[in-house]
């Protein structure tokens, strides 16, 4: 995308899923900034207890149509096993229904969604972590102290291996930070920001 876009000197944030980690070990001349929230890390991949139920869920045909169908059910969102971990108060209904919409009301999407699932494989979290010790670039991984998740042990572990890395744990919060604790979230980035420019 950063290269399709022709986008370079960018901040890239990321958050839930790690898939961004690639992107900077892939592209790291593109991006001037790095900040990494709670997200798969390592061999969490996919993440916890909800990973390994979507996982698990949308691989049993027709898996990804009963799966989305069933979340329809706002009481079964705030269950740990499926979103209810993800977030420390209860993520607003229409914000899960925009999120869960396409795979609700379209095949390919969950066509899409069992393709993917179907290929993860846990060595490209270990790789995209290796590829990052040799990213220069300013970095800052910002970890929820309580999260249920994604281990706050991998927070520590990313801001290690990372050359330049800095740790920042936001309380009272889980996975989605931005969700829980977005302006906290905010001032830390904009500190950062300021700091690295």
């Amino acid at each position: 995308m950063l290269q399709a876009l022709e986008l370079g000197e960018v901040t890239l944030v990321g958050n839930d899923t790690g898939h961004f980690q690639l992107t900077a070990g892939l592209y790291p001349e593109r991006i001037a900034r790095l900040v990494i929230t709670p997200c798969e890390a390592f061999e969490n991949f996919p993440p916890g207890l909800p990973g390994r139920t979507a996982e698990l869920g949308i691989k049993l045909p027709p898996g990804s149509f009963l799966l989305a169908q069933a979340l329809h059910w706002h009481a079964l969102r705030r269950l740990p096993f499926t979103l209810g971990w993800m977030a420390k108060r209860p993520i607003p209904a229409e914000l899960v229904d925009a999120w869960l919409r396409p795979a609700q009301t379209q095949r390919g999407v969950r066509r899409d969604l069992s393709k993917y699932v179907h290929a993860l494989d846990k060595g490209d979290m270990l790789a995209a972590a290796e590829r990052l010790r040799s990213f220069d670039r300013p970095e800052l991984v910002i970890w929820a102290s309580e999260d249920r998740v994604m281990p706050p042990s991998h927070g520590r572990c990313l801001a290690e291996l990372l050359p330049q890395g800095r740790l920042i744990e936001i309380a009272d919060s889980y996975t989605l930070i931005p969700l829980d604790q977005p302006g906290e979230l905010a001032r830390a980035i904009r500190q950062f920001i300021r700091d690295a420019s």
